[in-house]
Parts: C-alpha cells; structure tokens; sequence
C-alpha cells in the first residue's frame, strides 16, 4: 500500500542473494512504473521474475555495471545506490536523480563504509564494499513540509518562522515567494516568511531538483487561487496531478486546466465548503486554502494527509489557526 516499501528490493538483493516484493500498488496521481529499478538490477547480473503481483530477483552478488537512466527516477536511483554499495567492482549511474533526499541517503551509506562519489550531479559512482557496519545518523529536514508551512504565512498574511528548515533546498520555491510579494528572512536558525497584504500572480513550472518540486505544485495553487491576477502552472512530472483542483473550484476557486496546464485566476476570498483529499499533496493544498476561506472548511479523507506530515493541525494551531481534528 506504500510506494516507497519498494526500496527494500536493491538492498535485500545486495545483502542475502535473493529477495520477494510486492509490485507497488497504483498511485492516485499517475502511473509510477519501477521498470527503471528493474532494468538497472538486471544489468548487474539479477535475475528478474514477476510472479502473481511480486517481484523476485535473485543473484549470487551483484556485479558493478554502467546504467544509464531512462528518466532520473528519485527511487530507482536510491534503490540501484544501495544495491551497488555491496556489488563487486564499480557501479556508474548516469542521469542520476540530484534531490537532497539522495544526498542525504548517501551520506548515511559513508557512514555505514559505503564508497559513492557523485551524489547530488547526475552521475554517481558507487565502489562495491564486503560489508557495511551501523551507525547513527540525523536524517534532513523534511524540505516539503518545511515549503507548505511557509505557504500557510504567505496564504494568510502571516508570519512563520520554520527552524531547521534549509533554503538550499528549496531555492526555487523561495524564489517564486519573493515574486508572489512575500519577505524572507534566512538565518542559521531557519527561514522565515511574512505574507504580502496582496499576493501578486506567478507562473510555475514542475520539474526535477533543482526545479520547482511538483510535490509543492497543489499548494503553490492554493496561494495562486487567491492572487490578484492570471497565474499559470504547468505539470510536467504527473501526468494525473490536478485532483485538487475539483476540490479547490468547490471552494470558489476560478481553474482551467487544458492538459498538464492550469490557469488560475484569482478570487478575492476562497469559501469554507466540504472537500475530500484525494492524495499527499492535494490534502495539503485544501488545508492551506482552508486556512484563508472564510466561514469552516471541512476536509475528510486525511488518512492522504498523515503519510507525510506529522501532527501538522497540532503545528498549525500552535501557529493561530483555528483548525482540529474530529471523528468522521
């Protein structure tokens, strides 16, 4: 039911020889293939079989091989480095994935004996070890809620400071605050970020790290919904991320779409209504509009909402929102 329970494959293959995992189930915002996973795996000497809905591989040790990306999946490019730390000889991975998420995986695997150079370019090259040992290690602020959190200031006319959050991963968002009107303040502590009295219209674009994350797309639409003017925001990384934008028009917001493209004019207030979350991001997105609609918005289906934040109506009551939790 997790995507991500995919990412055991490449390190159970490396350490035992052998491994069964399930195929991912579908994905509500579009389709997620791991043939990428695959097909790096087998360059390295798996054997591959698909079986009643799960992936078996088997090799006796995984033998270092040049790959090269189709596209530069985040997964598959995690999946292929933690394999490759106990493959013998050399792994190159070229067009690589860059995000921050892998750096920091990295990083951990150095901790562990892993040998990789590259991590955060395109190509990434990981030297084959005998064994890794433990270690303890203080995983990356989470970028995404870090960048919803500072979305909630803007939305709302408010201030928001997010400690620990790091603007080296999330220039293009802050860059795009600065064009909406917002101020930003950037210390060693964090960043803060005050909303504008008016927020101005900006067009966006989705696209692989370094470009703006499509896992910000939703909510950057929901400060859009209430810009004074014609915003425009492309989706070039789901083929099926507009779900909220059913949600968002049930709340008055004025959305086009024609493809991957959404045009939004801007309202002047955004009303409480019934809305259903229909993935990660989209649930976030409704929470941040909620925020600024007048009269009660209700958002049911926030099982989306807790796969990636973590009491985040606890932080933003702490914040002033009027916000809680109730029993369906």
């Amino acid at each position: 039911t997790m995507r991500a329970s995919v990412l055991v494959l490449g390190p159970l293959l490396a350490r035992y020889g052998k491994a069964r995992v399930s195929l991912p189930g579908g994905c509500a915002i579009g389709a997620r293939p791991i043939n990428l996973h695959l097909k790096g795996l087998e360059a390295m000497g798996a054997e591959i079989r698909l079986d009643h809905g799960y992936v078996e591989a088997r090799a006796k040790r995984l033998k270092g091989a040049r790959i090269y990306l189709d596209l530069p999946t985040v997964g598959g490019t995690e999946n292929l480095i933690m394999a490759a730390t106990l493959a013998k000889g050399t792994t190159v991975l070229e067009n690589a994935a860059r995000e921050p998420e892998i750096v920091d995986l990295v990083r951990a695997l150095q901790g562990m004996g892993a040998k990789i150079e590259g991590a955060g370019s395109d190509t990434v090259t990981i030297e084959g070890v005998d064994e890794l040992k433990p270690m303890d290690y203080a995983v990356m602020p989470d970028r995404i809620e870090a960048g919803t959190l500072l979305l909630a200031a803007a939305m709302t006319a408010g201030q928001v400071r997010v400690l620990g959050a790091r603007p080296e991963h999330n220039e293009a968002l802050l860059s795009k605050l600065e064009e909406v009107g917002a101020d930003i303040d950037i210390d060693e502590a964090g960043i803060c970020v005050t909303g504008p009295g008016e927020i101005c219209p900006v067009n966006i674009r989705t696209q692989p790290y370094p470009g703006f994350p499509t896992d910000m797309q939703a909510q950057f639409m929901a400060l859009m919904a209430i810009g004074r003017g014609t915003s425009v925001v492309s989706e070039t990384v789901f083929e099926n991320r507009f779900m909220h934008v059913c949600e968002l028009q049930r709340m008055g917001a004025d959305i086009n779409i024609d493809g991957h493209t959404a045009t939004v004019q801007g309202v002047e207030q955004l009303l409480g209504a019934p809305v259903m979350a229909t993935d990660l991001r989209a649930s976030a997105c409704l929470v941040l509009a909620g925020l600024a609609a007048d009269n009660t918005t209700e958002l049911s289906r926030i099982y989306h909402l807790d796969r990636g934040y973590e009491g985040l109506e606890q932080k933003l009551r702490k914040l002033g929102a009027d916000i809680e939790r109730v029993s369906a």
